[in-house]
């Protein structure tokens, strides 16, 4: 039994060095590029929050009781925060296969599920930052408040968990860095703007609303809006449980596509 104690220990001990060394390396790779990480999103932000929420914000007034500019604000927080996981992670993994370093973690003794892990967590670390940074530039505009904040920080991580997950797959299928390109400009983008991030969906047609309830990203940007705001369209609890079943289904299936070596070894 001692024996069995003491290599479960140095396993143990083993897979912590490995995660937090695979998470520094890919945090500290985006942390020394910030005009690549953090200036696109705040400027683009500014853009967003001048033109949709000053300029029209003084038209449209309020939705639902909530003044427009603050209507908008958690929309833009979640576009930021899952584009930017998503784009760590598949960066990441789509950099080591293109230039064969991640070679180097495949032969090391590190397990399958640190290294998707440590990818992952990376990606969520990124994600929540830019997320952050997006809501301190809100504050600029409008005064931001946080009426339920657990729902908001579970919401922030489930969703960065997400599409930093989805980002590892992304990194292991595209063959080229225009796959990587379409992916978040004609899928994660497009089911974000259709996700009620600048409408109501109470001002949708019954048709329209009801085929925007099987846009996942509704479910996200209510989340979080609710955790601004504490108002949803949708039921916050019910759409943390969905998407936390989704984020736990996906990290499975990167831990299984590494085992098998899809987009590494091929």
């Amino acid at each position: 039994m001692s024996v069995l104690g003491t290599v479960l220990a140095l396993v143990s001990q083993l897979s912590a060095v490995g995660f937090r060394t695979v998470a520094r390396r890919e945090i500290e790779r985006f942390l020394r590029r910030p005009k690549n990480t953090f200036a696109p999103p705040l400027i683009t932000n500014v853009l967003y929050f001048s033109v949709f929420g000053v300029i029209l914000g003084q038209r449209i007034n309020e939705v639902n009781g909530i003044p427009y500019i603050l209507f908008i604000l958690p929309g833009l927080v979640v576009l930021g925060a899952i584009s930017n996981a998503f784009e760590n992670a598949s960066f990441s993994i789509f950099h080591g296969r293109w230039n064969r370093y991640i070679e180097e973690a495949l032969t090391s003794p590190l397990s399958y599920s640190t290294m998707v892990a440590g990818y992952t967590v990376a990606g969520v670390v990124r994600g929540l930052l830019v997320g952050f940074l997006i809501a301190v530039v809100g504050a600029v505009f409008t005064s931001v408040g946080v009426a339920r904040p657990l729902y908001l920080v579970a919401f922030g991580l489930v969703i960065t968990f997400l599409f930093a997950s989805i980002g590892i797959v992304g990194g292991l299928w595209a063959d080229d860095w225009d796959d990587l390109t379409m992916m978040n400009q004609f899928i994660v983008r497009p089911l974000v703007f259709f996700g009620g991030v600048f409408y109501s969906l109470a001002e949708l047609p019954p048709l329209l609303r009801d085929i925007s309830l099987l846009n996942p990203m509704v479910y996200m940007v209510n989340g979080v809006r609710y955790g601004f705001l504490g108002q949803s369209e949708v039921d916050p609890n019910v759409s943390l449980v969905v998407l936390a079943a989704l984020t736990v289904a996906l990290v499975g299936l990167n831990v299984a596509l590494f085992r098998r070596g899809y987009g590494l070894t091929e």
